[in-house]
């Protein structure tokens, strides 16, 4: 894409500025940006792709539990994607409310890790069932406030990422883990070497 006006020499003012002004560089240069975007969108199935591609790394794929065993809105503990203390998870059955990224024919079943994203501070006991809101924490630490429903995003306090949600399969009865999104508190990587 080119610039309609060209920044050379002959368009600088006597002070060395530049003519172009941060506003017309943000136009063009945005119309660029968004139409490199575009197409990733456009094409149907690529979010799907995407998202099968997000959990083709190297996770462990774990037997969770048996869906028709959990009880709506009571939490089970387990550990993912390894046995190191800080993976400590909780996958919950949402009691019919459905979330991003839930399983079963309500989509109303996910997990997420137990430490907050800000600090680590940790998250067990703090799930909360109230209307159609289901969310964890507040975060003993910077009382941060996370909204299952969608992906686990951060809705208040000092947290500033989502908290790391695992991916689940659904294989008849049984749940799998088989993948996370985002990076748990206090690792430069998920996957830790024993």
């Amino acid at each position: 894409m080119k610039f309609p006006v060209k920044v050379t020499q002959q368009t600088k003012d006597n002070k060395g500025g530049c003519l172009v002004s941060r506003r017309e560089f943000l136009l063009y240069s945005g119309g660029a940006t968004a139409a490199a975007i575009v197409p990733i969108t456009l094409f149907p199935g690529t979010s799907h792709a995407i998202q099968q591609t997000a959990r083709v790394v190297g996770y462990p794929r774990k037997f969770i539990a048996n869906l028709s065993e959990l009880k709506d809105n009571e939490p089970f503990d387990f550990n993912y994607p390894d046995e190191h203390r800080n993976s400590e998870c909780m996958l919950v059955k949402m009691g019919g409310v459905p979330a991003g990224g839930g399983i079963g024919t309500q989509r109303d079943t996910v997990a997420f890790s137990y430490l907050c994203t800000h600090q680590g501070g940790p998250l067990q006991t703090t799930y909360k069932a109230v209307g159609e809101h289901r969310t964890l924490g507040q975060c003993p630490f910077h009382l941060s406030l996370f909204d299952l429903r969608r992906h686990g995003i951060i809705v208040s306090g000092q947290a500033y990422e989502s908290l790391p949600q695992i991916l689940l399969e659904l294989e008849g009865d049984k749940i799998f883990a088989v993948g996370m999104l985002g990076l748990i508190f206090g690792r430069v990587t998920n996957l830790m070497e024993s």
